[in-house]
């Protein structure tokens, strides 16, 4: 049964309607979402519809959309699909199958179709929202990237997409040869292309041989872009503060690379060029090696450096620079005191000599016979009293006549 065209405005989406405990459905399902189908193949559609089981389908058909700017058009009016489907309708108490099945599928047939039914007594519409979007592919190859170089990576794809019922299997030949056979799989990928990959590469599918297969042409330029870059450090365990960590970058190019950069983990702007690098302070170190082909960065390589030890080396060079200086004052004092001459020694005593005797708080000072007394004094004064000095009458001394 096929309803009028004047439907095509009044699609109303799925409804589900509920009553108590008892639960009636409506609704459209297509079990899949999408499908490919292959170029001048036929493909069927899946399709079922539920309904409560006491009411009766009044109207069915099916409708097909290019895309959402274009109108939506029914199938089994339209011109494009005249003559290329058919309706595989069925129905028990309660359900039904709504299968499409459509002939010489072209390219021009890709799109969305959906199912809408509608029950007696009802103006409502029912159908899936999404409906099924179907994709049509053919044996065309295409490849990335455009441009081939030796060591580079080369994708060949046979195709838009893969059948959906029967997963066919890819044939490819390149110079008119067998290369491969891969069931399923429509890809053909060669890593790294060797010189001797280029050539004419063309595919067909099993059971569609009559499909024009294209052909693309690959020509592989020599040389290729740096590959397995690594960093490796001289030496191992962990270094301390001033010893020199040497990093080393490695690759394997063709032309050999010419540019090596170095960079730290978390730093925007480079930390070395060449080869080699010394590392001074703790961090994750990684090298980009790059030639005319391209580049290629390496994985980051921890470096461990001991903050506030000094190297045994800068001990050992202090202690030998000390004790030279050391030994080198004792000689010079030692050298100056052998050249002092005799007399020079024997005038530096006398000088000491003098400066002792004219000294007024010397030892040697002028004695005054007033003011003391001595035992070598004169007869004339022997009689004079040492121990009343300070006696006025001591001073002018009485003389007794000692003729009596």
């Amino acid at each position: 049964m096929v309803c009028p065209a004047g439907w095509l405005q009044s699609v109303i989406w799925i409804s589900v309607m509920t009553t108590g405990l008892q639960c009636e459905q409506y609704g459209v399902t297509h079990v899949i979402s999408t499908m490919c189908a292959v170029q001048q193949s036929s493909v069927l559609i899946p399709c079922k519809y539920t309904h409560p089981k006491h009411e009766r389908v009044s109207a069915m058909s099916w409708f097909y959309e290019k895309s959402l700017e274009e109108r939506v058009r029914v199938v089994s009016t339209d011109p494009a699909f005249k003559g290329r489907v058919e309706f595989l309708e069925s129905s028990e108490a309660g359900r039904g199958n709504c299968s499409l099945l459509l002939t010489d599928v072209r390219k021009g047939d890709e799109g969305i179709f959906h199912f809408v039914f509608r029950m007696e007594n009802s103006e409502k519409n029912w159908t899936d929202i999404q409906g099924l979007h179907l994709e049509i592919t053919d044996a065309d190859v295409e490849i990335q990237p455009d441009v081939v170089t030796e060591g580079d990576g080369m994708l060949l794809t046979c195709g838009s997409c893969i059948p959906s019922i029967i997963l066919p299997t890819y044939i490819w030949m390149k110079d008119g040869r067998l290369l491969s056979q891969d069931h399923g799989n429509n890809m053909l990928y060669l890593c790294p292309v060797r010189l001797e990959d280029g050539g004419q590469y063309s595919c067909t599918i099993s059971g569609h041989e009559r499909l024009n297969s294209s052909t693309v042409n690959i020509n592989v330029r020599p040389g290729y872009s740096p590959r397995n870059v690594s960093v490796s450090m001289s030496g191992s365990g962990e270094r301390v503060l001033g010893d020199s960590v040497n990093l080393t970058c490695s690759s394997d190019s063709n032309p050999p690379d010419h540019i090596y950069t170095w960079f730290k983990v978390n730093e925007s702007s480079s930390v070395g060029s060449g080869q080699s690098y010394s590392a001074l302070q703790s961090g994750f170190f990684y090298c980009v090696a790059q030639n005319q082909h391209g580049s290629q960065r390496s994985a980051a390589l921890s470096v461990s450096v001991a903050e506030g030890k000094i190297p045994v080396l800068i001990l050992v060079i202090s202690a030998a620079f000390l004790t030279s200086v050391i030994l080198m004052v004792g000689i010079a004092l030692l050298i100056r005191r052998k050249r002092v001459s005799p007399s020079e020694e024997q005038n530096n005593r006398g000088l000491q000599l003098k400066a002792k005797v004219e000294s007024p708080e010397g030892t040697y000072m002028t004695l005054d016979p007033m003011s003391r007394c001595s035992d070598y004094d004169t007869l004339h004064n022997m009689k004079r009293s040492c121990n009343n000095t300070d006696d006025t009458e001591s001073k002018d001394p009485t003389y007794y006549n000692t003729d009596d």
